[in-house]
């Protein structure tokens, strides 16, 4: 398998099925607003765990705070990678140093750079030189750009996107411009992708790929998923485990089968049977 999407977990200990990303009691308020209410989840290595719910739930503000783009309240969330990684307070670039990659629910990518630099810019945490070994072009600095240029090309192949690799992200059509997103999250060799409504505006095809190129990940190198997804019918074929989230609470949480006949979530999301 290709290096350029797998984490090393060489001496971590960590084992397929064992707990990876652990969220326990996190609480998340702005003003009076309470996004989420004593949140527990707890996310296995090599599952895709998807994060469902109404509009408003609370999803995407649980994606924040694991990322660290939001600091909870209450509560604390812990990577455990060989050793056990206190995120709660971790500023965002030691949590993707760490190997907790995401893409978001509204492209973040700088339109007006090729596709081949947004993805370079997914490795800048790996990144050990300074700008003064920067200016030898000869040095150390050299040849590790030439390491990190290797290894976005194989993000490009895996993608499909060498026809698209020199062009302005602003002029890809939307889901090509999701799949660079997903590129750009890839090229930070996650242990655990973090992805928010990666579909979201494709059309049936689109999603068809976008959901093949998930499955690769998780499947070929191991990636632990944790998916934030609207469509029903993806999240029940893709996922292996799913926590439900209504008004900031979790609900539900089990495999597709066990949610799709709770009562409480047939209630709060899938709707009233006919």
């Amino acid at each position: 398998m290709s290096r350029a999407y797998r984490h090393d977990l060489n001496g971590s200990g960590l084992e397929r099925g064992s707990l990876q990303l652990e969220v326990e009691g996190v609480s998340l308020r702005f003003g009076g607003v309470q996004a989420l209410r004593g949140i527990g989840v707890q996310v296995r290595q090599g599952d895709v765990h998807a994060i469902i719910g109404p509009n408003g739930a609370g999803k995407t503000s649980l994606i924040n705070c694991v990322s660290g783009l939001y600091r909870p309240q209450e509560g604390a969330i812990r990577l455990h990678d060989g050793e056990v990684r206190e995120l709660t307070r971790a500023r965002p670039s030691k949590i993707a140093r760490w190997g907790v990659a995401r893409s978001f629910q509204n492209i973040e990518l700088f339109r007006h750079m090729t596709v081949l630099e947004n993805l370079l810019l997914g490795r800048h945490v790996h990144m050990r030189h300074n700008i003064a070994s920067a200016l030898v072009y000869f040095g150390p600095a050299r040849r590790q750009e030439i390491a990190e240029r290797e290894l976005v090309e194989e993000v490009i192949d895996f993608l499909e996107l060498q026809a698209e690799r020199k062009r302005e992200v602003g002029t890809l059509s939307y889901g090509l411009q999701k799949r660079v997103e997903l590129g750009r999250a890839l090229c930070l060799q996650p242990a655990v992708l973090l992805l928010d409504e990666p579909m979201a505006g494709m059309n049936a095809e689109e999603k068809e790929d976008m959901a093949r190129y998930v499955l690769d990940v998780n499947e070929l190198a191991g990636v632990t998923v944790v998916l934030i997804e609207h469509d029903m019918g993806v999240v029940m074929d893709i996922s292996h485990r799913l926590t439900v989230l209504d008004f900031g609470l979790v609900i539900a949480d089990g495999t597709p089968a066990e949610v799709a006949a709770s009562p409480a979530v047939i209630e709060a999301y899938l709707g009233e049977a006919a």
